[in-house]
């Protein structure tokens, strides 16, 4: 089973000496980051350190965020760093339509690209953005969302957004969407309830910021000991049985099945990535 990264850690793109810690920090995913975390005067120096720091790679190891559409660093960013060997796929933040995604697709050469939604456009045309080639990821800008929309809260405010993103890239076969950060490095119960919370609504991972964050998310997506208890007795009483079959009281149809299946398989590759 090929599972889709839990905990997207950012790294700041003029920060070249915090790459390799980043990977080592336990994260499924490292994003380079050369938008919001790249002051504007800083842009050029920062393409060109994630350049030398990803051209001497044998293997592909990091995604990069490159600058949004509408900025001057956009159409240079992937010209220099799209067909790199160390670049494993690219993130384009502000996406909102499948046709922002054409140039960066040729130049990526096959690459996974990544959407990041943060405007009440993408939202409007996510229809449309899903079916951009070579899309393989949504992930919910959270904090840019609620700025552009007006709205003051990232839970039951924007729980309508979330479930329109997970729907749309489960339709576009898409892997489940990538969450939003939390914002407080300081409190750990707080990130995982809100990772709980995403899982909750069909998200598969979420976004780090720090690297102290990274365990805690990435435990918050392993199906709990419960879970694994249940799905193995499901797929126990099933097999070689014939009719109807209870677990627990409550008859196991298809659905149900489906479910255990799904919940071993990710906790025996989660487990093995370990």
């Amino acid at each position: 089973m090929t599972i889709a990264a839990r905990s997207i850690l950012f790294v700041p793109g003029d920060r070249a000496e915090r790459f390799e810690k980043a990977r080592a920090s336990g994260a499924d995913m490292v994003v380079i980051d050369l938008e919001d975390a790249v002051l504007p005067d800083r842009k050029c120096a920062a393409r060109d350190a994630v350049h030398d720091a990803l051209a001497s790679l044998t293997e592909p190891r990091f995604v990069v965020r490159v600058n949004s559409l509408d900025t001057d660093w956009h159409a240079d960013d992937v010209r220099a760093l799209a067909a790199l060997p160390g670049v494993a796929g690219l993130m384009l933040p502000k996406a909102e339509r499948a046709s922002d995604f054409a140039a960066m697709r040729e130049a990526a050469g096959g690459k996974p690209l990544h959407a990041l939604i943060e405007t009440v456009s993408a939202i409007l045309n996510l229809a449309d953005l899903v079916t951009a080639p070579g899309l393989s990821r949504l992930s919910f800008g959270t904090v840019d969302f609620q700025a552009d929309a007006g709205i003051d809260g990232d839970r039951a405010e924007i729980d309508h957004v979330r479930t329109q993103i997970v729907l749309q890239s489960r339709s576009a076969g898409l892997a489940a969407p990538v969450d939003g950060v939390s914002t407080d490095l300081s409190d750990d119960a707080a990130l995982e309830s809100d990772t709980q919370h995403a899982r909750r609504f069909g998200f598969g991972g979420k976004l780090c910021v720090h690297p102290r964050q990274v365990a805690v998310v990435n435990r918050a997506f392993l199906p709990s000991d419960a879970d694994v208890d249940w799905a193995t007795r499901v797929m126990s009483a099933i097999d070689g049985a014939f009719g109807a079959v209870a677990v627990d009281g409550k008859l196991i149809d298809k659905p149900v099945v489906d479910r255990a299946r799904r919940l071993l398989a990710t906790h025996d590759a989660f487990r093995s990535a370990a």
